[in-house]
């Protein structure tokens, strides 16, 4: 556009000089000329003053001209203040939202599966969250997320808390198969060591035992007394030795809630667990895992997680959008925040526009508004030059009648 104004212009210069060749040719050429030369003047006029607005014509300091550049602050705190009187004071934000329904809208755009409200949300908050968990340092992120839990288990005694799960076990009769699993665990124990007791007996037998013998018949006998044993335990539900099993279990819920030292032990040992390196490495690879995994949901739009979540977000457009009750509760509780957040903090953000505006350089402020309306500056510069010319012929005109 600067350039179909200023290739107007030189239009008109070339016309005048033809003009002016062929002026006595006949009297038509007059208004020829007139209209060129005012149309000369009229887009020089428009060029000086479009061109004033931004910058100095030619590079001359005149007075009154780089008007932008030269009064950038004062720019500055005007928009501010427009912005702030018109815009975010809470009497014009209230009247503004008065009449706008944001839940109804926003239950339409996402119950509407013509709209996909709910499928771009859904799409875009995976997106983003697969972005930040990308983005972030993994082995650095675990280490904060594990830091947070140590620190709340750390909080947490969980001796008491352990005593009454364990309580609730036992009056739920839940224990039981806990009971059965473990003299079963033992007597696959015993029988995986078998050798490891025999050697045991013969190293700690005497030599009269060894020599005659009689050592591995004891060991023996020890070992399937055993099994008989553990095999009675399982099979009578009465077994003496399956009740003190259970009271000790009983006694030991009992203790952890109310024995002081052994609360104290069972911190220690809280303790000590948390510190261990091992566990640190332990947490790790399970970290490493949940965010594969987290990631890998993230990046599939039509897995199971994400159609439930679509799903969700669909109905609750449906609620939004039919109930005209939950409606007026959001729309009311929107309109008190966004009323609340324009009387606290709009002198802030009214601040933070002229500021940054106060800080672009003088060619950015000019560069930014010039290229948002030059067209238009530039259709002034076209009009000025054409209206020049029609001025021009109506002046000449009645030059010659009169």
């Amino acid at each position: 556009m600067r350039l179909f104004a200023t290739g107007l212009l030189v239009a008109m210069a070339a016309l005048y000089l033809v003009a002016r060749h062929f002026l006595g040719v006949h009297p038509a050429w007059g208004y020829v000329l007139a209209f060129a030369e005012a149309g000369m003047v009229g887009g020089m006029a428009d060029w000086f003053a479009v061109t004033a607005l931004f910058r100095h014509p030619l590079g001359l300091p005149i007075p009154h001209t780089a008007i932008i550049p030269e009064n950038k602050d004062r720019i500055a705190d005007t928009m501010a203040g427009f912005l702030r009187e018109n815009f975010l004071t809470p009497q014009v934000v209230a009247r503004r939202l008065h009449a706008m329904n944001l839940a109804g809208a926003a239950g339409d755009w996402l119950a509407d599966p013509a709209k996909g409200g709910s499928s771009r949300l859904r799409d875009g908050a995976a997106d983003l969250a697969a972005q930040v968990l990308e983005s972030l340092d993994p082995e650095r992120l675990g280490n904060q997320v594990r830091g947070a839990l140590v620190r709340q288990i750390d909080k947490l005694e969980i001796s008491p808390l352990l005593g009454q799960m364990l309580g609730t076990m036992i009056a739920d009769r839940r224990h039981l198969p806990v009971i059965d699993s473990l003299i079963r665990w033992t007597g696959l124990t015993l029988e995986d060591n078998e050798e490891l007791i025999r050697d045991l007996i013969h190293r700690r037998a005497n030599a009269v035992l060894r020599w005659t013998g009689l050592d591995e018949r004891l060991a023996s006998s020890v070992i399937d007394g055993l099994y008989k044993l553990l095999a009675e335990v399982i099979v009578d539900p009465d077994h003496p030795l399956r009740a003190k099993v259970e009271e000790g279990l009983a006694k030991l819920a009992e203790d952890l809630q109310h024995d002081a030292d052994l609360r104290a032990r069972v911190e220690r040992m809280k303790g000590e667990l948390l510190a261990n390196p091992a566990v640190s490495k332990w947490w790790q690879g399970v970290w490493e895992r949940l965010r594969k995994s987290m990631l890998e949901r993230l990046r599939q739009p039509g897995g199971e997680s994400s159609g439930q979540l679509a799903e969700a977000l669909t109905e609750l457009g449906r609620h939004l959008r039919d109930d005209a009750a939950l409606q007026h509760q959001i729309n009311r509780f929107a309109r008190r925040t966004l009323v609340g957040i324009a009387s606290r903090y709009g002198d802030q953000i009214v601040r933070l526009v002229s500021e940054t505006v106060k800080r672009w350089d003088a060619q950015t402020v000019t560069d930014r508004i010039e290229g948002a309306v030059g067209r238009d500056l530039q259709f002034i510069r076209i009009n000025g030059t054409l209206v020049g010319g029609l001025v021009g012929v109506a002046i000449h005109t009645v030059d010659r009648l009169l």
